[in-house]
């Protein structure tokens, strides 16, 4: 346009047949423009119509820990589910490290798009506290999605100790104060962490020998190099069968499915629970509809008959909690744990 040939007081109106129209200012139909703008805000209000709804490509699912442990089976059993339920896929990846904290902190890092998932363990209300430095807070870089499943520990002896209950073996151990020995998987571990809980509630002294993970440990105690652990349900029950350990009790709120029979810890000492959860989160500051979606799958997934019994066979109890509630749990675990570390004077070795 050659400069400005139009005077002040003139104004656009679109017409009815879609061309502009000079007017004077005071010819102006103000229905016109309310309707015109009324219009435009309708429009600028409107989902844009190239927004594609989640997911629109790939998901990653990230396991802090090697292939073949409890976070890999359940990262890859959820990422089939809702490969075949959302139709895209989703990519099950192994970042493990520092006691899960790489692959976690991978996961609280990541774009808060929904597309990178993070399943891990209760390890990571543990390492809050177990690691004073941390890179990410994972309370609040973290958005709960939902626990997944509860999985107890079993309180279990060799068969050498004279022990047939929980009461016995505390009685023993307050008979011989320091004498006897509890193997875990390493120091600040859930294995390590439920002794602490049931020397402090039941007021016993026993000597803590660390191992190099849960295999190792498990081989001490089955050798009678110890005298008892805190160890995996799962793993447990082929000695079990064979009379090479003897279960005492289970350590989660309620009673196994896998081992009914056994009284749980917290019903004879309050306080002595430490549940081996697994859960999902995403990234803090993702949207509320894509972690209402995916709490939807997950928990239609675990309602699902061959994935309750797929679980519950490896000895796992579904949960699928809300987002809400899982929050309040986690909380719970980290200010728990963090009291325990601190009494304690646990150090990750």
């Amino acid at each position: 346009m050659q400069g400005s040939s139009l005077p002040p007081p003139f104004a656009f109106r679109l017409g009815f047949v879609g061309r502009v129209e000079l007017v004077g200012r005071r010819q102006v139909n103000l229905r016109i423009i309310s309707a015109v703008v009324g219009a435009a805000v309708a429009l600028a209000a409107a989902p844009d119509a190239g927004a594609q709804a989640w997911p629109s490509r790939p998901v990653r699912i990230v396991m802090p820990f090697s292939p073949g442990g409890g976070a890999d089976i359940m990262g890859r059993l959820f990422a089939k589910r809702f490969t075949e339920t959302l139709g895209q896929t989703f990519i099950a990846e192994n970042r493990a490290g520092a006691g899960g904290l790489i692959g976690a902190e991978i996961g609280a890092r990541s774009a808060p798009d929904g597309y990178n998932i993070l399943v891990t363990t209760a390890s990571l209300s543990v390492n809050v506290s177990l690691h004073r430095k941390l890179a990410f807070d994972p309370v609040r870089d973290l958005a709960p999605v939902s626990q997944l499943t509860s999985v107890p520990l079993l309180l279990a002896v060799h068969p050498s100790v004279p022990a047939r209950s929980p009461q016995e073996l505390v009685a023993l151990a307050k008979k011989r104060p320091g004498s006897m020995n509890a193997a875990t998987n390493g120091a600040g571990t859930t294995s390590h962490l439920a002794v602490e809980m049931l020397k402090q509630a039941a007021g016993i002294e026993v000597t803590h020998i660390h191992y190099r993970g849960g295999g190792p440990a498990l081989i001490a105690m089955l050798a009678g190099e110890t005298d008892f652990r805190f160890t995996s349900v799962l793993t447990s029950i082929p000695h079990i069968r064979n009379g090479k350990m003897r279960p005492l009790a289970v350590t989660t709120a309620q009673r196994s499915s896998i081992l009914p029979d056994l009284p749980t810890l917290v019903s004879i000492y309050p306080g002595v629970e430490c549940d081996q959860w697994y859960a999902m989160f995403l990234p803090a500051g993702t949207p509320r509809d894509i972690l209402a979606r995916l709490h939807g799958e997950t928990v239609k997934a675990l309602a699902l008959p061959e994935v309750r019994d797929y679980l519950i066979k490896d000895g796992a109890e579904p949960v699928g909690s809300t987002p809400e509630e899982f929050a309040a749990f986690f909380r719970r675990e980290v200010a728990k744990y963090a009291k325990i570390i601190a009494v304690a004077k646990i150090q990750a070795d």
